[in-house]
C-alpha cells in the first residue's frame, strides 16, 4: 500500500529515506512544526473528521490549513479548501455543491454566513492525541480534493482531484527537479488552489523535505529564507516580476536568488523579459512548468534541462500530450511555429467535474484525452511553449492563427511599456485585429501604436502587429496574478 505521507508514518519515502520526527516540516513566519508534531496534529484531525465524505477547509496562508488539509487526507476524505477572500455568492455555491459535513477553521477565524452555517471544527495545531495515522492508499481514484475552478460562463465547477494524480504528479516532479528531502522549499502562494497546496504543501511533505511560507510575498521574505538555507523558490510571474524589478537596486537579493538550487514559475507565463533580466543579474534561470486544477502538472523544464525562456519544458512522466487542429485532428508538424490545442491523457488527471455530468463529459474526447483549452506549439525536440487559452488568447486574424502571448512578450521588451496584454476584436477585413492593452513605463508619455506596432513587426511577423493600442493605470488581475482578459474592453 503507497501513502501519500510516508514520512508522517515512519516509512521510507520514495527515495527509501526515512525522515526524523524532530526535523523541521512546516514554517509560517514564527510559528513551526516537526514532523512529530505534524503527525498528531494532523492525526486529531484524521480523528475527528474520520467518516466524512468532504471537508471544508477555510484555506488560510497558515499551519492550520496545511495541518488541517493533511488531516483530512490521513483520513481518506476529501478537502474542499476555501477561498478566504471568495464573495458571498461564489462561497455560498461552493458549499451547497460540494455538501461538505463540516468546515475546519483556525481558532478566532470568523468565518462568513454561506460557511458559518457548517459543523465547526478548530484546529489544534499542538494536538498531540492523534498518534502515528495509518497509511490510506493513493493508488486508486477515490478523492483527495475537490477544488473549485471558474469558467468563462456560469459558477465556478468542483474538480474532483484522485489520491492517485496527487501522488503522481508530485512523484514526477521529484524526478524533473530532483527534489529531497533535503530541499527547503519558500513561497508566499495562497493555499486553496493547486500551485499553494499541492506543489507548495504536500508537495515537500510528501519527499521528507520542509516547506517556510512567507504569509504575504515580499522580496525581503525572499532574500531572507534563501540566504538561511532554503533550496527552491515557487512563484508567480507577478512575484517574479517584483523580483526582477527590485534586483538592480538590491544586491543581497540578487545573491540569495543565486545561491538557490531551483527557480520555479507557474499559474501563467513569465514574460521572457523577466527571465532574462533575472538571469543577468543573478547567472540562474527561472524554469516554468504547466499545469491545470484539472490535470495537475503536465509538463515542465527539468533541472538538468536547459531552462529555455518563454517555454513550459516536455511532458512529464506519465503524461502523454498532443496537439490537435480545430477539427480534432492531431497537428501534423512539431515544428515550433504549429498552433494546435493541447490535449492530455494520465493518471494525474481529475475525475470528474462534481455534479456535473455535462461538464465532464464535454472535457474529454471519446479516447479519455483531456481537452485544456490552452494553444500550444512544440519544438522538434519535444519543448512545448504556451501561446494562450483558446477562447481569450487564440485571435484568428488575415487567415493566420496568432497567440497572444509571443505578441505579449514581444511588447514587454519595450523600454515604454511596463505590463501589457494583447486580445483580438472584430475587424470587417481581417476576421480579427491586434489590440494591446499598455500600462506604460511613463504614464505621462505612453508610446503610441505606430511605435510598437513597427516594434513588434521587427521581432515577429508584420500580420502580429498590434492594430490598435489602450493606455491603462493597471492590468485587472486575479488573485493568482492571471490577467483577467475578459475584464478588456471599451476604447
Amino acid at each position: 500500500m503507497s501513502s501519500l505521507f510516508p514520512a508522517l508514518e515512519g516509512r521510507p519515502d520514495p527515495a527509501g529515506r526515512t525522515v526524523a520526527g524532530g526535523q523541521a516540516a512546516l514554517r509560517f513566519g514564527a510559528r513551526s512544526m516537526t514532523y512529530a508534531e505534524l503527525a498528531g496534529a494532523a492525526g486529531a484531525v484524521a480523528e475527528r473528521v474520520a467518516g466524512a465524505g468532504r471537508v471544508a477547509v477555510w484555506a488560510t496562508p497558515s499551519l492550520e490549513t496545511a495541518v488541517g488539509v493533511v488531516g483530512v487526507l490521513l483520513a481518506g476524505a476529501a478537502a474542499v479548501p476555501l477561498n478566504p477572500k471568495s464573495g458571498g455568492t461564489e462561497l455560498a455555491h461552493i458549499v451547497s455543491d460540494s455538501g461538505p459535513a463540516l468546515v475546519l477553521a483556525a481558532p478566532g477565524d470568523e468565518l462568513p454566513p454561506p460557511v458559518s452555517g457548517l459543523k465547526r471544527i478548530d484546529i489544534d495545531v499542538r494536538a498531540t492525541g492523534g498518534g502515528p495515522p495509518g497509511a490510506v492508499d493513493t493508488e486508486d481514484g477515490s478523492p483527495a480534493l475537490v477544488v473549485y475552478t471558474s469558467g468563462t460562463t456560469g459558477p465556478p465547477k468542483g474538480a474532483v482531484i484522485p489520491r492517485r494524480a496527487i501522488a503522481s504528479t508530485l512523484d514526477a516532479l521529484a524526478g524533473a527537479w530532483q527534489w529531497t528531502a533535503d530541499d527547503v522549499l519558500v513561497h508566499g502562494l495562497p493555499l486553496f488552489h493547486v500551485h499553494g497546496l499541492v506543489l507548495g504543501v504536500l508537495g515537500p511533505l510528501r519527499r521528507g523535505g520542509s516547506l517556510r511560507h512567507l504569509g504575504r510575498f515580499g522580496t525581503e521574505g525572499v532574500t531572507r529564507e534563501l540566504t538561511d538555507g532554503a533550496t527552491m523558490l515557487f512563484g508567480v510571474p507577478t512575484m517574479y516580476h517584483r523580483i526582477a524589478e527590485a534586483l538592480p537596486s538590491d544586491p543581497a537579493l540578487a545573491g540569495a536568488l543565486a545561491g538557490a538550487r531551483l527557480l520555479v514559475s507557474g499559474s501563467a507565463a513569465l514574460p521572457v523579459h523577466d527571465h532574462e533580466r533575472i538571469a543577468a543579474a543573478t547567472g540562474r534561470r527561472v524554469i516554468e512548468r504547466y499545469g491545470m486544477t484539472e490535470t495537475l502538472m503536465n509538463t515542465s523544464v527539468r533541472a538538468d534541462g536547459e531552462a529555455r525562456a518563454g517555454t513550459v519544458g516536455v511532458p512529464l512522466p506519465g503524461v502523454e500530450l498532443r496537439l490537435v487542429e480545430e477539427d480534432g485532428s492531431p497537428v501534423a508538424l512539431y515544428d515550433g511555429e504549429t498552433v494546435g490545442e493541447i490535449q492530455v491523457r494520465g493518471p494525474n488527471l481529475f475525475t470528474e467535474y462534481l455534479n456535473r455530468p455535462d461538464a465532464t463529459a464535454a472535457a474529454f474526447t471519446a479516447d479519455g484525452w483531456f481537452r485544456t483549452g490552452d494553444m500550444a506549439v512544440r519544438d522538434p525536440d519535444g519543448y512545448v511553449r504556451i501561446v494562450g487559452r483558446k477562447a481569450t488568447d487564440l485571435i484568428k486574424s488575415g487567415g493566420y492563427k496568432i497567440g497572444a502571448g509571443e505578441i505579449e512578450n514581444a511588447l514587454l521588451e519595450h523600454p515604454g511599456v511596463k505590463e501589457a496584454a494583447v486580445t483580438g476584436e472584430p475587424d470587417p477585413d481581417l476576421g480579427e485585429r491586434i489590440v494591446a492593452w499598455i500600462v506604460p513605463s511613463d504614464p505621462e508619455a505612453p508610446p503610441s501604436v505606430e511605435e510598437l506596432a513597427a516594434h513588434v513587426a521587427s521581432r515577429l511577423a508584420p500580420h502580429k502587429r498590434p492594430r490598435v493600442v489602450h493606455h491603462l493605470a493597471a492590468l485587472p488581475r486575479n488573485d493568482m496574478g492571471k490577467i483577467l482578459k475578459r475584464a478588456l474592453t471599451g476604447g
